[in-house]
């Protein structure tokens, strides 16, 4: 069984960013399943701090919204390149790392790894 090469990307938000008055984790999340990538995943942090601000833990920031949020999503450099650019237009204030990793095939999935299913 070969492993599949991907690209994972994590978008670094906080729990108070908003798009469009919806929370911005949720609608990166809709972006995805919009334009058809593999799936999504919002990893909810217990601290973190940025370049400009302090240290936010779950007990001072339970009522600011600022505790740090990851959206991460894993799918061939094709699909994320489309989809970037709308992800930057969303959060052109927000990091955005990308990383490339090897995926195992999931039992039932072709050899190829040209397709995903739910």
């Amino acid at each position: 069984m070969k492993n599949i090469q991907k690209k994972l990307v994590c978008v670094y938000v906080n729990e108070g960013d908003k798009w469009r008055d919806r929370p911005m984790y949720l609608e990166i999340l809709k972006l995805l399943k919009r334009e058809g990538l593999s799936g999504g995943t919002v990893l909810r942090a217990i601290a973190g701090f940025t370049a400009g601000g302090g240290v936010h833990t779950i007990s001072l920031v339970d009522a600011t919204g600022k505790l740090p949020l990851v959206v991460q999503f894993v799918d061939t450099e094709e699909k994320i390149g489309h989809v970037l650019l709308k992800i930057r237009e969303m959060v052109p204030e927000r990091l955005i790392t990308i990383e490339d990793v090897e995926v195992l095939p999931l039992e039932n999935e072709p050899a190829s790894g040209s397709t995903w299913s739910d």
